[in-house]
C-alpha cells in the first residue's frame, strides 16, 4: 500500500483525523527504514578511495623506487605506505641486476616484489650471477656477503647503504667496477639518476685502498668506461626471443651506426641490421628497434652487438648475449 492509496482514503473519512496521522506516522517511518535503497549505514558512506596498482586501497602508486626520502621497502608515495592483502603475494616485477661481462657492465633479468622494485634490484645484484650466467662469463666485482642496509630515494638521486664488506679488497679498477654495478642497477628506474653511498649507515666520500671519489652522487655517465660500446638492455641473457623481436639499449659508436647480428642454434645468421641511434661519436645515444628474423633451428641463439671499424671496416664485436630462440 503506497502514499498515493492513503491519501485517496482521506477524503471518504474525514471524521478519523487520528487514524490518519497515524496511518501517515507509520508509512514515514516505513520509508526510512529503507534507507533510500544504498543498503549502507546511516552516517556513513561507501568506500571511494582509488585503487593503487598492487590491488590495495588508499594512496597514490608511482614507479619503482621513487619517491621523497622514503625508506626501501615501502611504497615512495609521502603517504601512507600500503599493505599488502593477507594472502595475496607482492606483485612481482621484472628488473635487471648489472653484473660483468669482461670490464663491462651487463645486465641479467631478475624478478623483485614492487613496491620497494629498487630495493629488490639491489638485493638480486649482491646475490650474484647464476650458473647459467657465469658460464658465458658473467661475472662480479662485489665482495660476497656484501648486504643491503636502506634505499632511500630524494630528489632522484638514491642513497644506497650497504654493509662495510661492500669496501673490502681489490684495487681502483675493480672498486669502479663494483660502484658501476650499483649505479647501473638503480637508475634502471626512472625515477633515479644518480646514487649517493653509505656504509653501514655513515656517508662515505671515497670506496676503497685508492679512494675512488663519491663524495658527490654518481650517474652512469661517470662510467662510461665501463659501459659496452652497445649495451642492450633487452632482450636479456638467457630470454627467450620470437620474430620479430623488440631490442632497445643504449650506444656510444662511430656516427651513432652499428650491427646487430641473431644467430640460431646452427650457428646460421638470420638477422643482421643496421642500426643508428639517437647520438654517438663520443656521446651515448639511445635505441629502440624491432627486427625481423626467420629460423629453421629452434633453441640456442645469440644476439651479437658490433659496429664497423672505421679503420678497415671489419665488425668489432663489444656484446654477446645468449638466448634461446623461437619462431
Amino acid at each position: 500500500m503506497n502514499a498515493s492509496t492513503f491519501a485517496g482514503r482521506t477524503g471518504t473519512h474525514p471524521r478519523r483525523p487520528a487514524a490518519l496521522a497515524a496511518i501517515a506516522l507509520l508509512v514515514a517511518s516505513l520509508a526510512a527504514g529503507c534507507g533510500g535503497g544504498n543498503g549502507g549505514t546511516a552516517g556513513t558512506r561507501p568506500d571511494t578511495s582509488p585503487a593503487t596498482t598492487d590491488g590495495t586501497s588508499g594512496g597514490t602508486s608511482q614507479a619503482p623506487g621513487d619517491g621523497g626520502g622514503s625508506q626501501e621497502g615501502t611504497p615512495s608515495t609521502g603517504a601512507t605506505p600500503t599493505t599488502t592483502p593477507a594472502g595475496r603475494a607482492p606483485r612481482q616485477v621484472r628488473v635487471s641486476a648489472y653484473f660483468l661481462h669482461g670490464e663491462h657492465v651487463s645486465p641479467a633479468p631478475r624478478s623483485a616484489a614492487s613496491p620497494g622494485t629498487a630495493a629488490g634490484a639491489l638485493r638480486a645484484l649482491l646475490a650474484g650471477p647464476t650458473t647459467y650466467e657465469k658460464r658465458y662469463e658473467r661475472t662480479t666485482a662485489i665482495p660476497r656477503g656484501t648486504t643491503l642496509n636502506s634505499v632511500a630515494v630524494r630528489g632522484k638521486v638514491a642513497t644506497v647503504d650497504l654493509s662495510g664488506r661492500y669496501d673490502d679488497g681489490g684495487g681502483s679498477l675493480s672498486m669502479r667496477a663494483r660502484i658501476a654495478q650499483v649505479v647501473f642497477t638503480a637508475t634502471q628506474f626512472p625515477s633515479i639518476q644518480k646514487v649517493a653511498f653509505e656504509l653501514d649507515g655513515k656517508p662515505v666520500t671515497a670506496l676503497g685502498g685508492e679512494g675512488v671519489d663519491v663524495h658527490q652522487p654518481v650517474g652512469r655517465a661517470d662510467f662510461e668506461d665501463l659501459t659496452p660500446a652497445v649495451l642492450v638492455e633487452s632482450p636479456l641473457i638467457g630470454d627467450t626471443i620470437h620474430s620479430p623481436v623488440r631490442v632497445w639499449g643504449s650506444a656510444n659508436t662511430f656516427e651513432a651506426t652499428f650491427r646487430l647480428r641473431i644467430k640460431d642454434a646452427a650457428g646460421t645468421t638470420v638477422a643482421y641490421p643496421y642500426v643508428t641511434a639517437t647520438s654517438g661519436t663520443g656521446t651515448r645515444g639511445t635505441f629502440d628497434v624491432t627486427v625481423p628474423y626467420r629460423t629453421a633451428n629452434t633453441g640456442t641463439g645469440w644476439l651479437i652487438a658490433s659496429y664497423d671499424s672505421p679503420e678497415d671496416g671489419r665488425p668489432v664485436i663489444v656484446d654477446t648475449i645468449p638466448l634461446t630462440l623461437g619462431r
